[in-house]
């Protein structure tokens, strides 16, 4: 039944057809038994318009009522194809505005008025009063039900179609937010990476370089620069790992799988290591001043508790800062950080006393970029340029919000 209902639908035009041809048939058998050859005429004019009634509602309609119109000045009595005007008032009142279709019910009105006083005039029967409005109801009764049945199903249709919209609508703005998130979030992975390739690995060249000077020279310092590039590198195996892990389907890699190269696949279950805060700051600035990068560093202020992602980028902006002074300001340059705390703010200031203008940014610009985006979305700014006296300035300034010392994620900056 599905598959014949769905034909049917595609092909409407022979539907509509099949529905036309035995009100033709019938009008013509009429028109031969009452030997009046007009009818014939009347009968395919009434019958013809079914056909093409779903493309041109309007001029179907139009002219099967003036088929109508020359039965009634014929003469003649109703016939079966006069059941053709019910199909195409319901077309009417189905397929167009609200306007057009209750003219056209109004003009089958005014006909089934005269059919019932012309049968008056003709007939002594319906000389009775009750008897005429009877007849009246007859006529009119089939017209008001095609009428209403063909403006339901328009007001159906439309709210199908509105159903249909809003859902397209749904689904456009669904993936315009998929989109949207994906962007940013392709934007967070990609300055997390740009973060810790760009710091490491410059680490990495500042040690091998200082290794290839003290190979012959000092074997000592030279095993030392090689054990610092190795320390160097699993750090950022392990911070690419943890935030490259969060791509990693849950289910792909199943405790004890074997990973491509031979060896046991890390399980499945092992948690990501946390991102760096303010409590790596330590760190950074020793892994910074082993890279020959003399670094300072101070506290301003009454340190307070900051929201994670607050002090994740506190720590990036001086990551990256340190990285640009050792690879733009100069050999013999040394860098300053000083932390600066307010009741709602906190203030990092790095500088250096380097090349100053050359360090304006690294390859295609995306450390300062980064630093800007990270601070913007924390609702911060970042402020960044040559000093007059020589050397760079990156100045950032981040609010801090209402964060207590037991909130989850608070960090507090200790001793570097």
């Amino acid at each position: 039944m599905s598959a014949l209902y769905a034909w049917w639908r595609n092909h409407p035009r022979v539907v509509d057809g099949v529905l036309a041809a035995p009100l033709a048939l019938g009008g013509i058998a009429d028109a031969v038994s009452l030997r009046h050859h007009l009818l014939i005429l009347v009968a395919i004019g009434l019958a013809i318009p079914i056909v093409v009634r779903r493309r041109y509602p309007v001029g179907a309609f139009s002219v099967a009522i003036l088929a109508g119109v020359l039965q009634v000045l014929a003469g003649a009595r109703p016939m079966v194809t006069d059941f053709a005007v019910l199909v195409l008032l319901y077309t009417v009142a189905a397929y167009t505005t609200r306007r057009i279709s209750v003219t056209a019910l109004g003009v089958c009105l005014y006909g089934a008025l005269v059919e019932t006083l012309r049968l008056h005039t003709k007939m002594v029967v319906l000389t009775s009063p009750e008897v005429t409005g009877f007849v009246f109801l007859m006529f009119a009764g089939p017209t008001l039900i095609a009428w209403v049945l063909g403006d339901s199903t328009r007001y159906r249709r439309a709210y199908y179609l509105t159903l249909e919209e809003r859902a397209a609508r749904l689904e456009r703005e669904r993936d315009a937010h998929a989109q949207i998130a994906a962007a940013a979030e392709r934007a967070r992975i990609a300055r997390e990476l740009h973060d810790v390739v760009a710091h490491n690995v410059s680490v990495m060249v500042v040690q091998a370089d200082g290794a290839t000077y003290a190979l012959e020279s000092d074997p000592g310092r030279a095993r030392d620069a090689l054990a610092a590039i190795s320390a160097t590198g699993r750090q950022a195996l392990a911070e690419m790992r943890a935030l490259l892990g969060v791509l990693r389907r849950g289910d792909e890699t199943a405790s004890g799988q074997v990973a491509d190269d031979g060896t046991n696949a890390e399980p499945a279950h092992v948690a990501l290591a946390p991102l760096p805060d303010l409590g790596q700051l330590g760190e950074l600035l020793d892994q910074t001043r082993a890279a020959s990068l003399p670094v300072s560093y101070r506290v301003e202020g009454e340190p307070q508790p900051l929201p994670a992602g607050t002090a994740l980028t506190v720590y990036r902006i001086i990551q990256e800062s340190l990285t640009n002074t050792r690879k733009h300001a100069g050999p013999l340059a040394s860098a300053n950080v000083v932390l600066s705390y307010t009741s709602s703010s906190i203030e990092v200031s790095v500088t250096d006393d380097g090349a100053g203008a050359g360090a304006t940014c690294d390859g295609a610009g995306h450390g300062l970029t980064g630093m800007t985006e990270r601070a913007f979305m924390y609702g911060g700014s970042v402020q960044f340029g040559p000093l007059p006296e020589g050397g760079f300035c990156v100045v950032a300034t981040l609010p801090i919000g209402q964060v207590t010392a037991d909130t989850p994620g608070a960090v507090r900056a200790g001793a570097a």
